[in-house]
């Protein structure tokens, strides 16, 4: 499984920001998608899952309202919206894959290398 992020950048606070993630290697069904971020000098913690099969999504609750999650079955694509952005949202934003549709701290098996995203105030 390869799991190929895209779409990080610095940007201002307030504005908005879509990560992709390319999955590729086999299908995904039955799988859970998603993202986790660390912050320099933090452990990573997960940031939104989206079950392969149904697209249920699941945000860190800090984060409900803000941060919208989706995927796209027919081109293997992960996509994670970021709006009104915050300087504490600053951090390396990890794609992720677990099978078993539900992605989490204790699931996650596949990862990305990361995308960069940087907010300055």
């Amino acid at each position: 499984i390869q799991l190929v992020e895209s779409g990080g950048s610095s940007v201002q606070a307030g504005d908005s920001l879509r990560l992709s993630c390319a999955a590729s290697g086999r299908t995904f069904t039955n799988f859970g998608l998603g993202w986790f971020r660390q912050a320099p000098g933090k452990e990573r913690e997960f940031v939104a899952a989206i079950t392969w099969n149904l697209g249920t999504p699941t945000y860190r609750d800090s984060l409900k309202g803000r941060f919208a999650i989706s995927r796209d079955k027919a081109n293997n694509m992960v996509y994670l919206q970021m709006n009104n952005l915050k300087p504490e949202d600053t951090a390396v934003y990890y794609c992720a894959a677990a099978r078993g549709g539900s992605l989490n701290d204790r699931t996650a098996r596949f990862w990305g290398q990361g995308t960069q995203v940087t907010v300055s105030s």
